[in-house]
């Protein structure tokens, strides 16, 4: 049985970038060159790459990108962009929380939510993490944002998704839980062809320390942690909770632990 994200994303790749949180890229991956100090020669790992709008623009910019992701049709919208703009990306249907790769990339990026957080469980998200590290090569830079987890102590998630959803789609939150930290919603969305789905969500948000324990025990050092700006992010930007995600950015040990 496919899981809730899994529905989402099918025939959904046209509607996916018109939504207004995809329309940072450029300035995202401004931050993303400053942080990797502009080394083209670094082979990045782009997880849950979606439509490849990062990949793509990284690639634009002479960086070499290894796109990964869950969705077929995501992928299908991807490989046709870079077609058109005569780019050579390697494409690949993996799930994150299996990935083939050790010791393969200089850099990996997980962006908007690309798998991490959306799992059924605790366990699932780690297990993309620790993919995520053991695709890395030591001294590797990990740059990826999550659901910060002081938002809804503070405000009303359903309020905030309600606002930025796109036309024709719906957003219910039903609970979020102060123990397990996660918020369950009922969203109803229309794929490209017009086809209306209801599917019940159950996205983890997460609190600084809880990130940094997690990929300190995976052998990243200077875990770095910063409110994420759609497509400006920033390390002047101190994580409040004004910020409904989190920016974080953490380098490999260069020794085993």
């Amino acid at each position: 049985m496919k899981q809730w994200y899994e529905l989402l994303f099918e025939n959904y790749a046209e509607k996916y970038e018109s939504e207004c949180y995809t329309q940072g890229t450029s300035g995202e991956c401004d931050f993303i060159e400053r942080e990797l100090n502009y080394n083209k020669s670094l082979k990045i790992i782009d997880i849950g790459c979606g439509t490849g709008r990062h990949s793509i623009e990284l690639t634009k910019r002479g960086c070499n990108v290894v796109g990964i992701d869950l969705s077929a049709s995501m992928l299908e919208k991807a490989k046709e962009k870079a077609k058109k703009l005569n780019l050579k990306i390697d494409f690949q249907k993996q799930d994150a929380r299996m990935l083939p790769f050790v010791n393969e990339f200089d850099a990996a990026i997980m962006l908007c939510e690309g798998g991490f957080s959306l799992m059924e469980t605790d366990e699932m998200n780690f297990e993309i993490l620790k993919n995520a590290a053991k695709a890395m090569k030591a001294g590797g830079k990990f740059i990826f944002t999550t659901l910060n987890g002081l938002f809804p102590l503070y405000h009303s998630v359903e309020k905030f998704c309600s606002t930025s959803a796109q036309d024709g789609c719906t957003y219910k939150s039903d609970t979020f839980d102060l123990i397990t930290f996660r918020n369950r919603s009922t969203i109803t969305v229309e794929d490209d062809f017009g086809n209306k789905k209801e599917l019940e969500c159950n996205e983890r948000f997460y609190v600084p320390s809880e990130i940094t324990w997690l990929l300190k025990s995976l052998g990243f050092k200077t875990i770095d942690i910063f409110g994420a700006k759609l497509g400006a992010f920033s390390r002047n930007d101190k994580l409040t909770t004004e910020d409904f995600e989190m920016l974080v950015v953490a380098e490999k040990n260069n020794q085993p632990v």
